[in-house]
């Protein structure tokens, strides 16, 4: 499949194996960082972090992107197909709550190769952090290899999508691919009452000037819900800053403002939508890694 790849929705069509599509991966992983991490949800966290895995490489180009230097500079090492095996199994060794495999798309094939091999001797929660632009012939196929979803909804607007991220059709595919997640976990499952063992927690990270596109976010989450009878957590999160080239766009070259945010957190208790709402006062620098190759050398 890497010989055409069409993994995701950008359908590139090539041959991974001697040229590079939109997301520029390679045809083996290709990994900054992995470690212990803790700034993610507490159900996913936990007391002793969530192995996180970064991988190089990402099917969005959002001008506002924190991780830059991996996923569009492409800082990593690659890495086979048995490394990565042997990295999953070492992170369960130090502790970890759980395994995060982040903005992993283009590496799918190689993952579930991967996991096949020691699938035997994972006994902790493998977590697919996404972007959410996903087809849902990708997330069909994890079905038996991931445990918790956890997915962006970052627009519903395709004018927003195109203009920050490069990516006009992102809602068509995301709500498709998150209507697939929860299909296949559609019930929150928790390991001694206080970390997921399966289900789907759902992010969107408030943007400057954009509330009513969050809020048009929230009413189709809670309408899935309900008319499926589905469950999930929703992380509302306000720690947007203006990185990468936020400053060709004005409009959200700043910090989303109080009034903004709590339009969107009012909207969140007004459907009674369980989850996390991040404080204003969480936006700063801490969250970045610093992608030095710990765990992969």
């Amino acid at each position: 499949m890497l010989k055409n790849c069409n993994m995701c929705p950008r359908n590139c069509n090539i041959d991974r194996t001697s040229q590079k599509g939109y997301c520029k991966a390679p045809d083996n992983i290709m990994l900054a960082k992995a470690s212990a991490f803790f700034y993610e949800e507490p159900v996913v966290s936990g007391k002793n972090g969530t192995g996180a895995i970064f991988f190089s490489g990402c099917t969005l180009k959002c001008c506002f992107c924190q991780n830059k230097e991996i996923s569009q500079d492409m800082k990593g090492l690659t890495v086979t197909d048995t490394k990565f095996s042997e990295i999953l199994l070492n992170l369960q060794e130090k502790g970890v709550d759980s395994i995060s495999l982040i903005s992993a798309t283009p590496y799918v094939l190689n993952i579930i190769r991967s996991i096949d091999k020691v699938k035997h001797k994972i006994k902790i929660p493998i977590v697919y952090n996404t972007s959410g632009y996903e087809k849902t012939e990708t997330i069909k196929s994890l079905k038996d290899y991931i445990d918790i979803y956890l997915p962006d909804i970052k627009y519903m607007n395709p004018e927003y999508s195109k203009k920050y991220s490069n990516a006009e059709n992102y809602f068509i595919y995301c709500s498709d691919a998150v209507h697939e997640m929860l299909s296949q976990k559609s019930k929150l499952v928790y390991k001694d009452n206080q970390i997921l063992s399966s289900g789907v927690l759902i992010r969107h990270l408030a943007l400057p000037g954009l509330y009513k596109d969050s809020i048009d976010i929230l009413n189709w989450i809670k309408n899935l819900l309900v008319t499926n009878n589905f469950e999930c957590l929703i992380s509302i999160m306000s720690q947007y800053t203006p990185y990468n080239q936020s400053s060709l766009y004005p409009e959200i070259n700043r910090r989303i403002t109080g009034f903004e945010y709590k339009k969107v957190i009012n909207e969140a208790n007004r459907l009674e939508l369980s989850g996390y709402m991040q404080e204003r006062i969480s936006s700063k620098d801490s969250y970045i890694p610093d992608f030095d190759f710990e765990g992969i050398i």
